[in-house]
């Protein structure tokens, strides 16, 4: 059961890489795949974003901060699982 969650947090914290990357290339938004990890991310980066100001440095700080979240997370829903 540990080993499912950890691949489930693994794989999202994969797709949110994704999501990053696609945003320093030119990605077809309307491609399938690229709708997919939109849907999947978008939800989770939302509420992040303005809690950093990027209009001076045009940075997008929000899947930083997502990707440190789900580390937490993922370290707390372990050490409960173990603790059980």
């Amino acid at each position: 059961m540990i080993q499912l969650i950890l691949l489930l947090f693994r794989l999202y914290e994969f797709i949110l890489v994704i999501r990053v990357l696609m945003s320093w290339i030119r990605v077809d938004p309307y491609h399938p795949i690229a709708v997919w990890i939109y849907r999947l991310t978008e939800p989770v980066l939302q509420p992040f974003r303005g809690l950093l100001p990027t209009e001076r440095i045009g940075i997008d700080f929000s899947p930083l901060i997502v990707l440190f979240l789900v580390q937490i997370l993922k370290r707390v829903l372990v050490q409960l699982l173990f603790s059980i």
